[in-house]
């Protein structure tokens, strides 16, 4: 269980600040607060690299055939660009479900992994849970408490964020999230191009192209990715459409050949068999479902 100052802390900050969707920015580059109310809809996503620290409630998250449950106390730790499914599974009225999300910053990785030397990297899985260490939720509690001192805020984050970096690299997911900062390393490379299919995701890919950019041989870029993935190119991008399209006719609506257009599809049959294949169900069917759940939680 964490403590109370920090439940406190977020707790208020999420209450007065969330938006209808239950995300609370904080100002602070890469720090978000969350907050639920019910258990939540299914939210498909292709995640950063990020830190979440649960104060209050409980998580699923899924990537592959792999389920991690955590709840309060608990630290996730995402440490590739990979696929994912979450959803809040405790939360009420009464109790909510809060959570502190960090984006992991490679370059502030690189830097304090060199400072600090330690263990190896880490080769196995990207997703990882483990007990929030009194450092780490010390360093968030100090984040949190600067978002009531504006005239600080603009001074001191980033030598907060630094330390609440400092303390995830010198506690259990150290090795993992370490892989992450190794500028010639395989993680990285492939994280140069994810960042161009986040970028041009609508556009048509070429693989050359991205093996380029990441330093790689054609061959070996693919291998790569997928190791570090579970995608190939082809099914990151074709991911991050469906995901986008999803949300754009949650938030905007409109048709679905609208959205298909939209993220890139030039057949909309093609986009409603690709989309019932990732999401269980035809767009309109599925979204017009989603909206419904949406509403009777409102």
């Amino acid at each position: 269980m964490l403590s109370a100052p920090l439940l406190t802390a977020v707790r208020r900050f999420a209450d007065a600040h969330a938006d209808s969707s239950g995300i609370a920015a904080t100002g602070i580059p890469g720090m978000t607060v969350l907050r639920a109310a019910h258990p939540g809809e299914l939210q498909y996503a292709i995640s950063r690299p990020l830190a979440a620290l649960v104060v209050q409630g409980g998580k699923r998250v899924m990537t592959g055939r792999h389920a991690f449950d955590f709840g309060a106390g608990d630290a996730l730790v995402i440490a590739a660009d990979v696929p994912t499914i979450s959803q809040v599974t405790q939360a009420d009225v009464r109790t909510p479900y809060y959570s502190l999300v960090f984006d992991l910053v490679p370059a502030l990785i690189e830097t304090l992994a060199l400072e600090m030397g330690g263990p190896e990297l880490d080769p196995g899985p990207a997703i990882r849970v483990e007990r929030t260490e009194a450092e780490v939720e010390d360093a968030a509690l100090r984040l949190m408490q600067l978002l009531d001192r504006p005239q600080a805020l603009p001074i001191l984050h980033e030598q907060r964020l630094r330390e609440l970096h400092y303390w995830l690299l010198a506690g259990r997911h150290g090795a993992a999230i370490r892989r992450i900062g190794i500028g010639a390393g395989r993680a990285q490379r492939i994280g140069r191009a994810v960042a161009v299919i986040r970028a041009d995701y609508a556009r048509p890919l070429r693989a050359e192209h991205l093996a380029e950019v990441a330093g790689m041989s054609t061959s070996t870029f693919h291998k790569h990715f997928r190791a570090v993935t579970s995608l190939s190119p082809l099914q990151f991008q074709k991911q991050l459409r469906l995901i986008e399209a999803r949300r754009m006719m949650l938030s905007e609506g409109g048709p679905a050949s609208r959205a298909a257009h939209a993220v890139g599809y030039e057949s909309v049959p093609q986009f409603t068999r690709e989309y019932a294949r990732l999401f269980g169900q035809p767009p309109v069917r599925e979204i017009r479902g989603a909206k419904t759940r949406l509403q009777a939680t409102a």
